[in-house]
């Protein structure tokens, strides 16, 4: 026997053990991840409707035990996939993080925009400078209402309707 008969056979055997077990912990933590996701984020991976049926299913589950066995049974439907498909629904993953990351971060703009608006009429001057296509005098009055709310401890009705209106312009 040569060591290139030697070299052969023990590509023959596959993966190791380790790395059998490494893999499928690594689904089964993609499994969790995924079991956290919204149902909306659920239904757009690209998975099989078992698995998907079974991630929506995560959210009913409340007992520490259950959740567990839940995830390693999550992981086992994983192991079918192979490693373009783990590679796939890890993409999707990600696009769908960032995407919540980026419209968290706009909303949190948006608020504190909202809120210099009201507190400053320079502010409130700039911005209609920056932004001419506004309908101002909506504007005023809104930032009018919403001052005139929180001075009375009335709901902040006209707060919100500006926080709205900020949403809907392409900042």
């Amino acid at each position: 026997m040569t060591q290139n008969d030697n070299h052969e056979s023990e590509e023959d055997y596959g993966p190791s053990k380790s790395e059998v077990k490494r893999q499928m912990l690594a689904r089964q933590d993609l499994a969790k991840t995924l079991s956290e996701l919204s149902s909306d984020a659920i239904k757009s991976l690209p998975v099989d409707e078992t698995l998907k049926e079974k991630l929506l299913e995560s959210e009913k589950i409340k007992t520490f035990g259950a959740i567990k066995r839940h995830t390693l049974y999550l992981g086992k439907l994983m192991r079918k996939y192979d490693e373009d498909e783990i590679t796939a629904i890890q993409e999707r993953l990600d696009a769908l993080q960032g995407v919540n990351k980026a419209e968290i971060a706009k909303l949190h703009f948006l608020e504190r925009l909202r809120d210099d608006l009201v507190a400053q009429d320079a502010r409130l001057t700039q911005f209609i400078a920056e932004h001419p296509s506004i309908e101002v005098q909506e504007l005023r009055t809104l930032i009018r209402n919403a001052r005139r709310e929180k001075e009375l401890n009335k709901p902040p009705k006209s707060f919100r309707e500006i926080f709205q209106l900020l949403k809907t312009l392409d900042l």
